[in-house]
């Protein structure tokens, strides 16, 4: 039991750790001047338990009902991990031998895959509720031995037994098809649409996703804030995202010109002209007289989330930026204030990896980085919505 109460112990750090390191695998997270918190907290608001790695809906359904085969072997916890790594590689192989071309994670890899599906997906499992077991992978697969083992002692007296034995997944979960790891398909059917639908409003409730979830139509848009609907959405969802438009447009300033200044170091003059353009393009498309009525004020308190920690040099960062654009978003492309901003924003996050400061750093910047603008997981969360719409 010691050695239980050391996981659980260790459980909440070993899971951070684990967060950080999956960012750096999300296409989104190329996040050069330290605005993660920010945006995750939107999109935590908006669209939790997705992820920018996330491909395909019923993942969600495939974790679970693969995962769950393994409870109850007679194996060790090593013995249980590779068992469960066989089982998702072979799941990539049904869903080729579906037809599933699109979102199956380790089509290519095969038995190299490095990031299983169950990694990908097993914080938003637990967020919306199918997954009840309030552990890491890690630690799942190591109470399993010991779940079998006092299942076959009954002995519900000892301390933490309760724990072990209550279910890891949520009760309703519909049941998994019988040719799962022989031929399978991301179509969900109609009970396991609506079980998702169910999840949603239990565990997200005033999320936009779970209000989007119950539409009859999935509005096709590149950013949230263009989704034909959005005069419908719930009020504070709405307003949220309203406040995610502007600052997703006016921080992308702050973007373009780091990679400008990059561009200039590097002394590339078509990468120079590719970002004065991109630039321009953004000064010229930026709504000043919406930015000038922006509250900051209202901003910050709508994007507090529980789980991101907005630290004060960020919120210094972004109000000095807002500020500066605020007085003229057209010469920031030559604002010594504004570059310096950039530049000592970049410089205090990477410090001796700065690009500013570290010419082999430099040298790797292929181009871009951290280039696009904000979209707060849209594309995933749009995803899902759609797979949910296509439900048999």
């Amino acid at each position: 039991m010691s050695s239980l109460a050391w996981i659980d112990f260790d459980e909440a750090e070993r899971q951070r750790a684990q967060r950080i390191m999956a960012l750096f695998q999300e296409r989104e997270s190329r996040d050069e001047l330290g605005l993660g918190a920010i945006r995750d907290s939107i999109a935590d608001h908006l669209f939790p338990g997705t992820s920018t790695i996330q491909t395909r809906l019923r993942y969600m359904l495939f974790i679970p009902w693969l995962l769950s085969r393994l409870e109850g072997r007679d194996s060790t916890a090593s013995q249980l991990n590779v068992e469960g790594r066989n089982l998702e590689i072979r799941l990539a192989d049904a869903l080729k031998a579906g037809g599933e071309t699109k979102g199956v994670i380790g089509r290519d890899a095969g038995a190299r895959l490095q990031r299983l599906p169950s990694s990908v997906y097993w914080a938003g499992l637990g967020a919306w509720g199918i997954r009840q077991f309030p552990g890491s992978r890690e630690t799942y697969y190591a109470v399993l031995p010991a779940v079998r083992r006092r299942r076959q002692r009954s002995d519900v007296g000892v301390e933490g037994s309760e724990y072990i034995q209550s279910s890891n997944w949520h009760p309703g979960l519909p049941p998994a098809p019988v040719n799962l790891l022989e031929t399978a398909s991301f179509r969900l059917t109609g009970d396991e649409a609506q079980f998702i639908r169910d999840r949603l409003v239990a565990s997200a409730r005033t999320s936009l996703l779970t209000w989007l979830a119950g539409q009859l139509h999935n509005g096709q848009c590149t950013y949230i804030w263009q989704h034909p609907a959005l005069g419908d959405f719930p009020a504070e969802a709405r307003r949220l995202v309203q406040h995610a438009e502007i600052f997703s447009g006016v921080i992308h300033g702050a973007a373009l010109l780091y990679n400008l200044q990059l561009a200039e170091l590097r002394d590339r003059e078509d990468w120079i002209e590719h970002y004065r353009d991109r630039l321009a393009q953004w000064a010229a498309e930026l709504d000043e007289q919406r930015l000038a009525s922006w509250s900051l004020g209202d901003f910050w308190r709508e994007v507090s989330h529980p789980t991101h920690t907005i630290r004060p040099a960020l919120i210094r960062f972004v109000q000095d930026w807002v500020a500066l654009t605020k007085v003229g978003a057209a010469s920031l492309p030559d604002s010594e204030a504004a570059r310096a901003l950039v530049r000592e924003r970049e410089r205090r996050l990477k410090t001796s990896q700065s690009r500013f400061a570290n010419r082999t750093a430099l040298d790797r910047w292929g181009g871009a980085s951290g280039a696009n603008q904000l979209s707060f997981r849209w594309g995933q969360a749009q995803s899902h919505l759609e797979d949910l719409l296509n439900a048999q």
